[in-house]
């Protein structure tokens, strides 16, 4: 598994799911729906932070590196976010607001990933793109049981 496709098979799922929260009807509906974001997003940014960024990071550029230190931050952003939804006990106006402000830093996050960060990882992993990308489904599909 090419860790890059991984990684944008995700991106998709997770942009999928919030065009799902946008034509969503019903509070129960949207609520559901911020919950599999929630841990969608939750197990990627661990396979991101614990597999992925380091192996960028290594091979990186100075400017990588200030790439793979700016995602660290932006999944920390988004993090607060899913604490503060995960808090809420109803789908009202603030948590729609709340819910409109993760959707916007999360798709600049795939933005920048999927423009400068990705590819340029890929380069500079080279033939180990896919011994990464098998390590982090396995990690992927571990996590994934662990919460459910």
């Amino acid at each position: 598994m090419d860790a890059v496709k991984l990684l944008k098979d995700d991106h998709k799922k997770v942009k999928d799911l919030f065009r799902q929260f946008e034509k969503a009807r019903s509070d129960d509906r949207k609520k559901a729906i911020a919950e599999e974001v929630f841990h969608e997003l939750e197990v990627h940014a661990a396979i991101e932070e614990e597999m992925f960024y380091p192996a960028a990071k290594e091979k990186a550029d100075k400017e990588g590196k200030e790439l793979v230190a700016e995602a660290v931050e932006e999944h920390h952003v988004v993090k607060v976010l899913i604490g503060e939804l995960q808090q809420m006990r109803e789908v009202n106006e603030q948590f729609e607001a709340k819910f409109t402000v993760l959707i916007e830093n999360v798709e600049h996050h795939i933005e920048e990933e999927e423009k400068e960060m990705l590819p340029d990882a890929k380069k500079a992993l080279g033939d180990e793109i896919e011994a990464l990308g098998d390590r982090m489904e396995r990690r992927k599909s571990q996590l994934m049981a662990a919460a459910r």
